[in-house]
């Protein structure tokens, strides 16, 4: 089935702070406020807050497996972190589809993160992509 402007696509996730650590391992960033609760606690956050890219990796995740899913090609991401995003809290990430172009097939598709069940929203982004059967 094609993507069509206005399509919308929902999913809850959260992070746990394990997925935090190997984030850090994986990336080197090991900033004390995103793994150290005692440094964090003198921070504005109280306490540790997860990376942004990790909380923005839910896009990749659900853009490239789920919506519009395998062979997705993401071409560009533009992505604005508004709140910060702290481990085993629910998230709900909404998708929806701006812009379509069906001889190049490409989509522009916006994100935004909500802590689930508010209209808190911690990240708002904008997808480019290229799927040459669902675009």
């Amino acid at each position: 089935m094609l993507l069509q402007i206005g399509d919308t696509y929902k999913h809850e996730f959260r992070f746990s702070q394990d997925d935090v650590q190997k984030f850090a391992d994986v990336t080197g960033d090991k900033n004390p406020l995103h793994l150290d609760a005692d440094y964090a606690a003198n921070t504005r956050f109280k306490r540790p807050i997860i990376h942004g890219h990790l909380s923005s990796s839910v896009f990749t995740r659900i853009l490239g497996m789920e919506f519009p899913g395998e062979g997705s090609v993401y071409m560009k991401q533009e992505t604005e972190y508004l709140f910060p995003m702290f481990v085993d809290t629910d998230y709900e990430v909404v998708f929806t589809v701006m812009t379509v172009d069906r001889e190049k097939h490409i989509a522009e598709i916006s994100g935004e993160v909500f802590i689930k069940g508010t209209s808190r929203r911690t990240i708002r982004g904008l997808a480019t992509l290229m799927h040459q059967t669902k675009i």
